[in-house]
This record gives C-alpha cells, sequence and structure tokens, in this order.
C-alpha cells in the first residue's frame, strides 16, 4: 500500500518542485521523481566508490598505474611539458 508523507519545503524546495510540475507532473510524481533520482545518484556515488577503494588495495592495479604515470610523466618530458 502507498505511503503518504508530509514535508514543510523551503523557498530553494518550492522551487525545485515547480520546475519539476512544469513539466507536466504532479506533486506526486515530481517528488517520487526526486527521490529516485537522488537514491541512485547515491549508489553511483557509493559504488564508484566501493571500486575505487578495491583498485587501492589492489598491487597489481596500483603496479599498472604507477606504469603509467611513469609513462605518461616520460611523454610529457618529450613533448616540454613537465619541469624536473
Amino acid at each position: 500500500m502507498a505511503r503518504t508523507v508530509q514535508a514543510r519545503l523551503d523557498d530553494r524546495s518550492e522551487d525545485d518542485l515547480a520546475l519539476l510540475r512544469n513539466e507536466g507532473r504532479t506533486d506526486s510524481e515530481a517528488i517520487r521523481l526526486a527521490l529516485h533520482e537522488a537514491a541512485e545518484r547515491r549508489r553511483r556515488r557509493s559504488s564508484v566508490r566501493l571500486e575505487a577503494e578495491a583498485a587501492a588495495a589492489d598491487p597489481a592495479d596500483l603496479a599498472e598505474a604507477l606504469r603509467i604515470r611513469m609513462e605518461l610523466d616520460e611523454i610529457a618530458v618529450i613533448w616540454g611539458g613537465a619541469e624536473e
């Protein structure tokens, strides 16, 4: 069954809700969309963070990143873009 939630909106939230309403959504549709989009952004950030932590803990990934950085540093010197 659907749950009803009440919220007091500040001016910024009112403006944000108006933007979504102007796209033809009802208040309920707009709020559900905003909640869904916010949750998806957090899930993606969390997933990226976990991937970065795993890569940082993997000696093979660290060695590969160091190798690539050294290659790029060599290229930068050839192009005159890096100073030592």
